[in-house]
């Protein structure tokens, strides 16, 4: 399962998805690592590997699923020990079926667990013994140590599961003991009718305040070069850069960038040529070239929120633009900064983010939404 385990490697300018599990790699020692598994089939194991190779290190144990008693083993930089009466539930066979299934979650594809559940479905539709069959070697397909959690019920785990697959008068999985009454196959039959109720109503139930990812799709803010403002400056009119005066300290500053960096230096020499820098790029070099204000660091971002609003604010036509984009993601490239822009995935895209708030803040405006003012410290 990936849980919350979300990583991803860059190949090609692209972000491929990944997560990662702890494994030991068998390299004359034993050394407890992390194994990397990502969307396109590659899996980290001290070295990229497809998925056929990485089943070959599987069999030769390069990575281990069978820890001897007293093997040396380690974590690098962290602690070195001896196995004493190791036990794995890990088989090469099941660990191999585990990341199938995982590259299978990263793709959105039906994993073994989701084959089996619309075999069940398609029995519960016909309930021949033919489609029995087949649920009963789809639940077998699934990795032994998931198939406690097919069904997401931590009360019965999946008991119900594996009674309807097995049928009446049979044994569970050809284990022994008693096999499978009538009673309990038709408490597993309404189990899973009243599982198909609540997923067929689950559809209906949304969030209460909306969804949680957008309906449009993103826009990309690339780096511009303005030698001559456009008529129609589209979405290039979102960049800092772009020629709009904003107010700041009692200064009106040609561009949001303009005022950002004269805001982070207290030298009046300094501040006063920013605002009267040709470009962005001077702006940019003379802030350099002057100290930083204390605790600039931490007030960055309240500092250029406040400038955002004050441009859009103040150009209603550059608000409009804004508002256009809806609900998009913003993506803003900076390759000064990888704290302002995405830049390719390498970046936080704080600019990007800020955008949206203050768009959403507009949108709560137009919404006729009071949003309370900042209280006035006291002292």
């Amino acid at each position: 399962m990936i849980g919350n385990r979300i990583t991803y490697r860059t190949a090609d300018g692209v972000r491929v998805p990944g997560t990662w599990r702890h494994a030991f790699i068998r390299n004359g020692d034993y050394f407890l690592t992390d194994l990397f598994i990502y969307a396109d089939g590659l899996i980290d194991c001290w070295g990229l590997v497809t998925l056929e190779e990485f089943a070959e290190k599987l069999r030769r144990g390069w990575v281990a699923t069978e820890l001897p008693d007293g093997a040396r083993v380690s974590a690098h930089d962290l602690a070195a020990w001896r196995f004493s009466e190791p036990r794995t539930w890990l088989t090469p066979e099941l660990l191999l079926a585990e990341v199938r299934d995982t590259i299978d979650q990263l793709n959105g594809r039906p994993d073994s667990t989701d084959r089996c559940l619309a075999a069940v479905d398609a029995f519960l539709a016909d309930r021949t013994e033919e489609n029995r069959t087949a649920a009963r070697a789809a639940y077998l397909g699934i990795p032994e140590t998931q198939r406690h959690y097919a069904l997401g019920d931590m009360d019965r785990k999946d008991w119900p599961l594996q009674v309807l697959v097995t049928g009446p008068g049979e044994h569970l999985d050809g284990a022994p003991g008693e096999p499978v009454t009538q009673e309990e196959y038709d408490d597993a039959i309404a189990y899973f009718e009243e599982r198909a109720r609540w997923i067929t109503e689950r559809p209906a139930r949304v969030p209460a305040d909306g969804p949680a990812t957008p309906f449009a799709p993103a826009i990309h803010l690339y780096q511009s070069h303005f030698r001559k403002v456009p008529d129609d400056p589209g979405n290039t009119a979102l960049r800092n850069d772009f020629p709009a005066p904003v107010p700041a300290d009692g200064v009106t500053y040609p561009s949001v960038a303009h005022a950002y960096w004269a805001l982070s230096t207290t030298d009046p020499d300094a501040r006063a040529a920013i605002r009267d820098a040709n470009t962005v790029y001077a702006a940019r070099d003379i802030a350099a070239g002057a100290s930083r204000r204390d605790g600039w660091e931490q007030a960055r971002t309240a500092v250029m929120t406040a400038l955002l609003r004050a441009k859009y604010t103040r150009h209603p036509a550059f608000a409009r633009i804004l508002l256009d984009t809806h609900d998009a993601t913003l993506v803003y490239d900076d390759s000064d900064s990888g704290f302002w822009g995405d830049n390719g995935g390498r970046g936080r895209n704080w600019t990007g983010r800020l955008l949206e708030l203050v768009r959403s803040e507009l949108r709560a405006e137009q919404a006729g939404i009071a949003l309370p003012e900042p209280a006035a410290t006291e002292g």
